[in-house]
C-alpha cells in the first residue's frame, strides 16, 4: 500500500530498528515505545486489521501463524530473559479501538512492575450490563463466530 508506514518499513524505505525479520513477518522497535522495548509485530502481508485477515490461501495462513508465533516469541522473550517482568500484548482494530496505522500489528510491550503506564482498556467494570442483555449479546456473538467458523471451514 503506497501510504502505509508499515508497508515503508518493510519495504526499507523507512528505516527501522529490527528485531526479527522472515519472508512472511517483520518484528521492531516502536519509534514512541510506551516503554524501553516495545516491540511491534507486523505481517508483510497488508491486512487491514485483525477482523479483515483472509485465510483463503495457504499463504495467508502460513503468514497468520507465523505472526501469531513470534507475537508468543516476543512475549516470551521479553519475560524469559529477566528483561521485564512482563508484558502486555496489544491489538487495535479501527480508530475508535485507538488503532492509529492501518495495517495489523501487535504490540509487545514490556512490563517492569514498576513503571506508571496504565492499560486503560483493562479497566474492569467500565461497563455494566442490564438485565438478560448481557445473555442477548452472548447469543449474538455465538451465533456470529459459528456462522464465520463454519464458512472458513478452518475447524
Amino acid at each position: 500500500m503506497d501510504n502505509c508506514i508499515f508497508c515503508k518499513i518493510i519495504d526499507g524505505a523507512i528505516p527501522s530498528t529490527k528485531v526479527y525479520e522472515s519472508d512472511r513477518v517483520i518484528a521492531f522497535l516502536d519509534i514512541n515505545p510506551i516503554e524501553k522495548g516495545h516491540m511491534l509485530i507486523v505481517p508483510k502481508q497488508h491486512w487491514k486489521n485483525l477482523a479483515e485477515v483472509k485465510l483463503d490461501t495457504e499463504k495467508e495462513i502460513e503468514v497468520y501463524e507465523e505472526l501469531m508465533y513470534i507475537v508468543r516469541v516476543a512475549a516470551r522473550a521479553v519475560i524469559s530473559t529477566g528483561f521485564a517482568a512482563g508484558a502486555n500484548i496489544l491489538q487495535c482494530n479501527n480508530a475508535c479501538a485507538g488503532q492509529t496505522v492501518d495495517h495489523l500489528h501487535f504490540h509487545v510491550i514490556p512490563r517492569y512492575g514498576s513503571d506508571a503506564v496504565s492499560v486503560p482498556v483493562f479497566t474492569s467494570g467500565a461497563a455494566k450490563y442490564e438485565d438478560g442483555e448481557a445473555a442477548a449479546i452472548a447469543e449474538k456473538l455465538a451465533k456470529a463466530i459459528e456462522t464465520i467458523v463454519k464458512e472458513e471451514e478452518l475447524l
